[in-house]
């Protein structure tokens, strides 16, 4: 790894961070993209370079969210029963899902990651804010019914779960925004792990992924993302809970589309340098 991919990873890392603490997402839909590039920089077929990413990004998310969790149970955000429920359902699709993705081609995993991230920014941006006079609804069997396929995307796109989660649960479960944000985080910590364990499996033995790394980890990425990101979901979570659930609400979904429209290529076809 050069030392600009290095100091990029960093970087990103620290937003990454900021992000999951504050949108209550696990920082994918940054992460994903800028590890694409570097790793097709260090030379990698984007078929590979493309499932490193996501598997890297399941096990940056792993910390990421048990930091982000324990800022918003400390603010009393977290409903801890749904997101065991939902985490868990989730941890077995997220499997599923790795396992899925590790035989498709990383062309059509670039764009299903970019449009499922599109789709969740649509939906949240065209949906009416709910009216959040009722408590959310204590259905642990709605959860599960939501919980497994919502793993399955997470693992065959390699992100936590929060970017699809929050939608779900501020528009058909009821949750206020603040306590969506904080019971996702807390959720992304299963799925993620789910996950996690399928890229590994699935990526025991494949040629071609730089050293160190488990399966389809690349271990120094882990780490320089890792590094910043922690720390720094301290501080979004801090930050969520000074803004107005409206204000968040905009923030999350600016960010949805930017990364949905960067990954889908869309950008590149107009010839925009962003």
């Amino acid at each position: 790894m050069e030392l600009t991919h290095i100091i990029a990873l960093l970087a990103t890392g620290i937003v990454v961070g900021f992000a999951s603490g504050l949108l209550g997402v696990g920082g994918c839909f940054i992460m994903i993209p800028v590890q694409f590039w570097v790793y097709t920089a260090m030379g990698l077929p984007a078929d590979i370079a493309i499932r490193v990413a996501f598997g890297t990004n399941l096990f940056v998310v792993l910390p990421t969210a048990m930091s982000g969790a324990w800022g918003h149970q400390r603010k009393g955000a977290v409903w801890w029963k749904a997101a065991l429920v939902l985490g868990g359902c989730g941890l077995i699709g997220a499997y599923g899902g790795a396992t899925i993705a590790t035989h498709m081609p990383g062309s059509i995993l670039k764009v299903i990651f970019g449009a499922t991230i599109l789709a969740g920014g649509v939906r949240m941006l065209t949906a009416k804010p709910p009216e959040v006079i009722e408590e959310p609804r204590d259905n642990p069997w709605l959860w599960v019914a939501w919980g497994l396929p919502l793993g399955i995307i997470t693992g065959l796109i390699g992100i936590g779960g929060g970017v699809l989660m929050i939608p779900v649960m501020v528009l058909a479960l009821k949750f206020k925004m603040h306590q969506a944000v904080g019971t996702s985080t807390a959720m992304m910590i299963l799925t993620s792990l789910g996950g996690l364990i399928g890229y590994i499996v699935n990526g025991i033995g494949v040629a071609g992924i730089p050293s160190p790394h488990i399966g389809y980890v690349h271990i120094w990425s882990w780490l320089a993302l890792t590094i910043t990101s922690v720390g720094m979901a301290q501080v979004g979570a801090t930050t969520a809970h000074k803004l107005p659930a409206k204000q968040l609400r905009w923030i999350f979904i600016a960010v949805m589309f930017y990364m949905g429209l960067k990954m889908i290529g869309v950008f590149d076809w107009l010839g925009l340098p962003i």
